[in-house]
């Protein structure tokens, strides 16, 4: 069985405990890698993408706010990028904001979930769903 690779984009080292415990909770069989900032991700991405190292991320949890870079410049960054296509993107914030919201659906995201995390949520509940039936499909 092969883990699901999670890119967590997140600056605040209590959200990322956060969300491997929720991990672990749901029993999700994940390898996660921790990019700082939206800068930090397109490198990794970039550098997985021209050298071949490694799999890309199967789901990518983004904050928005984030130091250098933010989450929707990341989301611009993959967004016309036929090789990120495939990767399931969560926008994953404090901001409730109607707009912020908006201008990540325009940017291809799967799901929209508000910090703090809440397990019961449904977008929260549709991102960990996601990961369990890509565990499931990654089995067979």
């Amino acid at each position: 069985m092969h883990p699901i690779n999670i890119l967590l984009v997140e600056d605040d080292k209590l959200d990322v405990i956060d969300i491997k415990r929720s991990l672990d909770k749901l029993n999700i069989f994940y390898k996660l890698t921790n990019a700082k900032n939206g800068e930090e991700a397109i490198t990794l991405l970039s550098e997985q993408i021209s050298t071949g190292n490694g799999p890309l991320p199967d789901v990518m949890l983004i904050d928005i706010n984030m130091p250098k870079v933010n989450g929707f410049e990341v989301l611009e960054y993959m967004r016309d990028r036929e090789e990120f296509r495939q990767i399931k993107r969560f926008i994953l914030t404090t901001s409730g904001d109607r707009t912020d919201k908006t201008t990540a659906e325009k940017l291809g995201i799967s799901g929209y979930i508000i910090k703090p995390l809440k397990l019961n949520s449904p977008t929260a509940m549709d991102a960990f769903n996601l990961m369990i039936d890509l565990l499931n499909f990654k089995k067979n």
